[in-house]
């Protein structure tokens, strides 16, 4: 059975700066570097120092460049990258070689791919990713969060074959991860802060359930822990006034849409704030630092935890340290 949850202040944060903004997600390839896409359309790699060895980095290399805005990240077995581009859609890239970023799908159910988010690949190639919404595109995110109207969707493209439509109606599809023994996939609805379930495999095949519901926070993309649960990046708090928003007419939530396009950006939300959850759905571990704003991609790798960000200029790591059980009745953070 899986420990009781736990609750720990993120060790200081260390900054690896990029040169460019919002190093949206984050992915370990083999070797233990460090993938990420930033907002100029650059795919870099980043070596982190070694355990016990110098505070700064081996340095940050540009791997690619998708020709468009990369969000999520995959690492296929062969090395290669898949990268979901928020205006050129479901891409593949060799990181190591000098050819251009191949389309893999551009269209869904007859639709342009726009806000193509996040993506995992199964063994046999088959890719699960995830579209955040058909009415808004990255740079109008928060008109998709205000408005609450279920537009976003999961698809499956298997090899050789189009791009089709597997779960629809949803609140901002986002993370997306596959189970240990890939007998479901579960994906993050930002809106809803819960983590919906899809079914793969077993008597439930082809239904869809909640994973995990009323989260502290707004789930963003998720990675495979090494606990054999997930780790799910929160890219902010909840909201109270957001949440009553989502329960006033669509007309109402329309019109607050439209007059926050005509404010300055919002400023960077919150700290930084991650959950484990083991595939029960049950938060297991909540993390919470400062310094480090919008967390929305997560991932470890041999003791290391690493974020990303929407907002920041920087990826931010740090070595793991075992948290503190929860005493009994006590709130998680």
């Amino acid at each position: 059975m899986p420990s009781p949850a736990t609750r720990a202040p993120l060790p200081p944060l260390r900054l690896v700066e990029l040169g460019g903004t919002g190093p949206e997600d984050v992915v370990f390839d083999g070797s233990g570097r460090l993938l990420t896409g930033v907002a100029d359309g650059r795919v870099l790699r980043i070596v982190l120092p070694g355990p016990g060895g110098p505070d700064r980095p081996g340095g940050v290399e540009e791997v690619g460049r998708t020709g468009g805005r990369p969000l999520g990240l995959e690492v296929l077995p062969d090395g290669r990258l898949l990268v979901c581009d928020a205006e050129r859609g479901l891409l593949r890239l060799d990181p190591g070689g000098r050819a251009e970023a191949e389309v893999l799908a551009d269209s869904v159910a007859g639709m342009p791919l726009r806000f193509c988010s996040n993506a995992v690949a199964a063994p046999d190639g088959t890719v699960y990713f995830t579209v955040s919404s058909r009415r808004h595109g990255l740079d109008d995110w928060l008109s998709d969060i205000v408005e609450h109207q279920p537009t976003g969707l999961l698809a499956r493209l298997v090899p050789g074959g189009e791009a089709e439509v597997l779960l629809d109606g949803l609140q901002f599809a986002n993370g997306v991860a596959l189970a240990p023994d890939e007998s479901f996939v579960t994906v993050a609805e930002t809106g809803a802060r819960r983590l919906t379930r899809l079914w793969l495999t077993g008597p439930d095949a082809g239904r869809h359930d909640t994973l995990a519901d009323g989260l502290p926070g707004f789930p963003d993309n998720m990675s495979r822990s090494p606990g054999g649960g997930f780790w799910v990046a929160l890219a902010g708090a909840r909201t109270p006034p957001l949440e009553w928003l989502h329960r006033a007419p669509p007309r109402v939530r329309r019109a607050v849409a439209a007059a926050a396009r005509r404010l300055p950006p919002p400023p960077a939300l919150g700290g930084a704030r991650v959950v484990e959850v083991d595939t029960y759905g049950r938060v297991v571990r909540e993390l919470r630092g400062r310094g480090y704003r919008m967390v929305t991609g997560v991932a470890e790798h041999a003791g290391r935890l690493a974020l990303g960000s929407l907002q920041e200029g920087a990826v931010a790591w740090c070595d793991l340290c075992e948290p503190t059980p929860l005493a009994a009745g006590e709130p998680s953070i």
